[in-house]
């Protein structure tokens, strides 16, 4: 697999969530006011705790396998080339990535956002926005890191696999 082929498809996975999320702020549309930004906001939060919490246990269990992966590879007789490993470095790095991020959002989502009474009316439309916008993140994060796992264990079996057919 070539050098540029391995970061085109967690590239493109990345840009498709992304652009899947700026179409979903787009569908969601203006946020006209301070009470319509807190339901907005509540709402976020609720769907937000569940998948910022699946997607930090998908990272930290990535990043576990992918030292179970390591010796693995290491104790295969079959000689693995300078790829491979950067895969499994850039699995990790993509992971642990994703991982501070999804962190970052969890803890976002824990502050009480209806209890904030005197902030200006405006701030909860750019709270929204920047809460929505770390999701989306996330979410491109995470399904970048599938493709590079799904890329990596392709050329791992094509390596230990006997014959053409994989």
């Amino acid at each position: 697999m070539s050098s540029k082929r391995s970061i085109i498809y967690p590239v493109l996975s990345f840009t498709v969530f992304c652009l899947i999320g700026l179409a979903a702020r787009q569908a969601i549309g203006s946020v006209y006011g301070a009470a319509e930004a807190r339901d907005l906001l509540e709402a976020l939060s609720r769907a937000g705790l569940y998948l910022g919490s699946a997607i930090a246990t998908a990272s930290a269990t990535t990043l576990a396998l992918m030292l179970t992966l390591i010796g693995m590879i290491r104790r295969i007789e079959t000689d693995f080339d300078r790829q491979t490993y950067k895969h499994v470095s850039r699995i990790a790095v993509i992971s642990t990535a994703t991982l501070m991020l999804s962190f970052l959002v969890l803890l976002a989502y824990t502050l009480p956002m209806g209890e904030f009474e005197n902030l200006p009316s405006g701030w909860y439309n750019y709270l929204y926005t920047a809460l929505f916008s770390l999701t989306v993140l996330m979410v491109a994060l995470a399904a970048s890191s599938v493709t590079i796992v799904f890329m990596t264990i392709r050329s791992i079996v094509m390596h230990i696999t006997p014959g053409d057919e994989v």
